[in-house]
């Protein structure tokens, strides 16, 4: 039981980065991401690939962040000047062609056969039935130094700007400055943190795959983010916990329902996750702990 809530805990903290990154685009900026698992592949096979080469795990895992960051910079200079809309367009089909040469390009990836052998974090440094436990508390001691991070842009007179063009772009242009250079650093410290957090995860699995990073990733983001409060750092960690309960939970309701195969049910979460983020944007969508506006977000 107690393997088992470690690995649920460090499921939550995983999503839980990926989820500040996207609230830092959407919640604050204004920025419709619908490819952040794309950012979330690059991390884990920059950082699995070059800790298989023989680099250090942090080092590798600080490369593949940087890696993340770098790959957005196109991305934003392309899309931002085109308009929300086509971000959305243009970052979907970014995540798409990221999944797509992780399965082609064999050499590199071993493709659809998988990447097995990662080597695992903490491996070596602490007993073998530790490190779970103790990849549990480095993601924490990250969450925390992450939130801390955010919310000190949050409040910089850069956080003021990438709100302000959230909330009003062209009064933002009137000022003088130039809204796409900001969001453009939104998405490359948004993508940051995906990749991190895909770095984790290689290490925590020490297998990759293609079909691990496929587009209802992101959406389960999305849905965190949605649940919690689109602009409330709070709301990411609410909103988190419940969307992996509910995942998880959602695991033991075939022991109550006779007759539904295991495939059935795959489809019966998919359905209930749908209506219950339907329900969240029709009655609540401030989200659980965002703040109720009249005109918009808060």
């Amino acid at each position: 039981m107690e393997a088992y809530l470690i690995a649920i805990s460090i499921g939550i903290l995983i999503y839980m980065l990926m989820a500040v990154g996207l609230s830092l685009h959407y919640g604050f900026t204004g920025l419709v991401n619908f490819g952040h698992v794309g950012f979330f592949a690059i991390g884990s096979y920059a950082s699995a690939l070059l800790s298989m080469q023989g680099v250090p795990i942090p080092l590798a895992m600080l490369g593949a962040t940087v890696l993340t960051t770098l790959a957005a910079y196109p991305l934003g200079i392309i899309a931002l000047r085109l308009g929300s809309d086509y971000l959305a367009i243009v970052t979907l089909g970014f995540s798409e062609s990221v999944r797509m040469m992780l399965q082609t390009e064999e050499w590199l990836t071993r493709g659809m056969h998988g990447l097995p052998g990662i080597p695992r974090l903490f491996a070596g440094w602490v007993p073998a039935d530790q490190i779970d436990f103790w990849i549990m508390v480095s993601l924490l001691v990250v969450n925390v130094a992450v939130f801390w991070l955010v919310t000190r842009v949050i409040r910089s007179p850069f956080g003021r700007v990438i709100e302000a063009i959230r909330d009003n772009e062209v009064a933002v242009r009137a000022l003088g400055k130039d809204p796409a250079r900001f969001k453009t650093r939104s998405l490359m410290l948004g993508a940051a943190l995906a990749g991190l957090a895909g770095a984790f995860q290689a290490h925590y699995l020490t297998f990759l795959s293609p079909e691990q990073f496929v587009p209802l990733i992101t959406f389960y983001i999305w849905i965190a983010v949605f649940v919690g409060g689109v602009n409330r750092l709070t709301g990411v960690v609410l909103g988190t916990v419940i969307l992996v309960g509910f995942l998880e939970g959602s695991r033991f309701v075939r022991e109550f329902l006779g007759g539904i195969s295991e495939v059935q049910m795959a489809s019966v979460r998919i359905w209930v996750i749908g209506m219950a983020l339907i329900l969240i944007v029709l009655y609540r969508p401030q989200g659980v702990l965002g703040k109720s506006t009249k005109g918009g977000q808060s």
